[in-house]
């Protein structure tokens, strides 16, 4: 089975390092901003299945928005991420899927995560916050793509997520 997932989110929020992270296990402390999309190819096996999960990086920022739509067409999932150094980015990302045009993506599975768990002492993530968040989505993750810190679950639990939304289809 192939499943298209995609990653939305403001611009340096984390998400190619998340996606880094998560195939090949690396963190590059250099910042470089995606433009348009990047697509990498991630085999698992998940409860027995063997699963291939073509990850879309979709770049972040006002610039990206017009194209979301065309980028997600065929995703089965979606992994909204957000900084939690920066509260601006996690309104951002929960309102990605506010558009009429994108009313159909809201019943994909997705997960929201909020990245860089490692720079807690910079937080501005609340319990408030979290409590809003998990009546919305399928799951809400606290990740961190420099120690990889729930980065392989958040991935997997998505994938479970669009393995079970299959079996029902």
């Amino acid at each position: 089975m192939k499943f298209k997932i995609c990653l939305l989110g403001e611009s340096g929020v984390g998400k190619t390092s998340l996606v880094s992270q998560f195939v090949h296990s690396v963190f590059k402390d250099q910042y470089l901003t995606t433009i348009g999309v990047k697509i990498d190819k991630k085999p698992l096996k998940i409860d027995g299945k063997q699963v291939d999960l073509l990850v879309w990086d979709i770049a972040g920022g006002s610039d990206s928005s017009k194209n979301i739509g065309s980028y997600l067409k065929g995703a089965r999932g979606l992994l909204l991420v957000a900084d939690g150094t920066r509260a601006d980015t996690i309104a951002y990302a929960d309102q990605m899927l506010e558009d009429k045009d994108l009313a159909w993506a809201k019943s994909l599975p997705k997960s929201f995560l909020v990245n860089k768990s490692d720079l807690v002492d910079k937080w501005e993530w609340t319990e408030e916050i979290n409590s809003e968040l998990n009546k919305k989505y399928d799951s809400v993750a606290v990740t961190s793509a420099k120690s990889g810190h729930f980065v392989e679950d958040a991935f997997v639990g998505l994938a479970r997520s669009m393995l079970a939304q299959v079996k029902t289809d």
